[in-house]
């Protein structure tokens, strides 16, 4: 079997990917410091506990894994954070995103799909987002992500590494088998937290905002079922490893949807009411985020199966049977 590293891969996002990639035939190795992690979630393959901080940690899961190619998720991700500590997202995601590809690059590891995300197109209200929009992050998640493109793209120019970079959207739902769901500490995302509010485990959901300039005054984005976004990584992964070359992918459903259209769409899937209170917006946030995805359908042969409902449904089964050791 084919060795992958996954960083990351103790996380919602990595841990999904693991599960996808050894479906798939590949063997994962997660390379996560658990830091934001979780070790339960681990059910796939090894597991090297360590940072991207710690090159000489890097370079010995290379020299012992060898592994064909690197998914690399690990990245620290939340907005407001990012705006209040923005040399800590410098720091973290940037220093750490070099250790790995130089590490892969010095050991003869030359093809790499990368976890971007659509936040480095900042707010760009009323346009569709694809790979040809331009690039304007507004907080420092954003910014760092773009930096770490960048720098794809140069070590590609310089050291033959192939890339794939995967901009996507507002990933949700769950594995349908309940063996891998979201789970994050603290939570940011806004479907478990709507779903938290429903099953009580907190008082109530707050809306961030309510006069964006967007059909009922709250945020929209795009959401895409996270089972669809790792098997859009396992097609990534097999484009490098035929020879196919590097490519830039947007990944979303094209459908965007509010948070009042999300609320009720939890209340259709539950059948329980949603506690809400208002709340004033937050710094860094864009009004709407929509993908356009059709490079990824013509060159990857990718396209999402499962829809908000679906999204909500799996997520709402993780949440009530599963969930990992707080």
């Amino acid at each position: 079997m084919t060795n992958v590293l996954v960083t990351g891969g103790a996380g919602y996002i990595g841990a999904q990917a693991c599960k996808a990639l050894k479906a798939a035939g590949f063997a994962p190795v997660t390379f996560d410091d658990l830091s934001t992690g979780w070790g339960e979630a681990v059910k796939f393959g090894p597991l090297v506990k360590a940072s991207l901080m710690d090159r000489a940690a890097l370079d010995a899961a290379f020299r012992e894994h060898r592994p064909a190619a690197v998914l690399h998720f690990a990245a620290l991700s939340l907005v407001g954070e990012s705006m209040k500590d923005p040399g800590k997202y410098w720091r973290t995601n940037v220093n750490g995103s070099l250790n790995l590809i130089e590490a892969a690059t010095a050991a003869g590891c030359r093809h790499f799909v990368f976890s971007s995300t659509c936040a480095t197109y900042g707010d760009q209200d009323g346009v569709v987002l694809d790979e040809t929009t331009p690039q304007r992050p507004i907080n420092s998640y954003g910014a760092s992500k773009r930096a770490i493109e960048d720098m794809l793209v140069n070590f590609g120019a310089s050291t033959g590494l192939e890339h794939v970079i995967f901009r996507y959207f507002n990933v949700a739902g769950a594995d349908p088998e309940a063996e891998v769901g979201e789970q994050h500490v603290p939570e940011t995302h806004l479907i478990p937290l709507v779903l938290d509010a429903i099953a009580g485990k907190r008082p109530a959901l707050t809306v961030f905002g309510a006069d964006y300039p967007t059909p009922d005054g709250t945020c929209v984005r795009d959401y895409v079922h996270v089972c669809d976004l790792v098997d859009a990584h396992v097609l990534g992964l097999k484009r490098l490893l035929g020879g196919q070359g590097s490519g830039v992918f947007c990944l979303g459903t094209g459908r965007g949807f509010s948070v009042r259209e999300v609320i009720a769409a939890a209340e259709a899937v539950t059948g329980l009411k949603v506690p809400v209170v208002a709340g004033e917006r937050r710094p860094g946030d864009a009004a709407l985020l929509v993908s356009g995805s059709a490079r990824a359908v013509d060159e990857l042969g990718w396209r999402p199966q499962r829809d908000l409902a679906a999204m909500i449904t799996d997520a709402w089964r993780w949440h009530r049977t599963s969930g990992f050791a707080a």
